[in-house]
């Protein structure tokens, strides 16, 4: 059975800092392609950030430079650092797995980020 469990959102002022954990469970993790995206109320779900099996990364315009995404095979974790945080960075960030091994993506139930002062 497939687990994706998302921890680390909460409550944060405009300027401050969270990191989101993603801990997988089920899946071949060195494999999979793994990603965070969010979705905003009346809005659609976007890519925020994805980790490719080897490493390389890709950001969103509109994170570049202030989130970092990284994962640890040894643990079966992704993580997702966000600094400068925004206002409208305000969503449900949900974690994207995506196995090389398979025609599945797995999603997790999604971490609720408020940046609000």
């Amino acid at each position: 059975q497939v687990q994706l469990v998302e921890s680390g959102g909460g409550l944060v002022q405009p300027g401050g800092s969270l990191r989101l954990s993603c801990a997988t469970s089920g899946v071949i993790f060195r494999l999979s392609t793994m990603g965070w995206y969010r979705q905003a109320p009346g809005k659609q779900r976007e890519l925020v950030a994805r980790i490719f099996s080897g490493g390389n990364t890709y950001y969103a315009d509109f994170v570049k430079g202030r989130f970092t995404i990284s994962r640890d095979n040894a643990k079966n974790t992704v993580y997702l650092q966000m600094n400068s945080l925004k206002p409208e960075d305000t969503a449900v960030y949900y974690c994207n797995a995506a196995p090389s091994t398979s025609l599945t993506n797995y999603w997790g139930q999604g971490t609720q980020v408020t940046v609000s002062s």
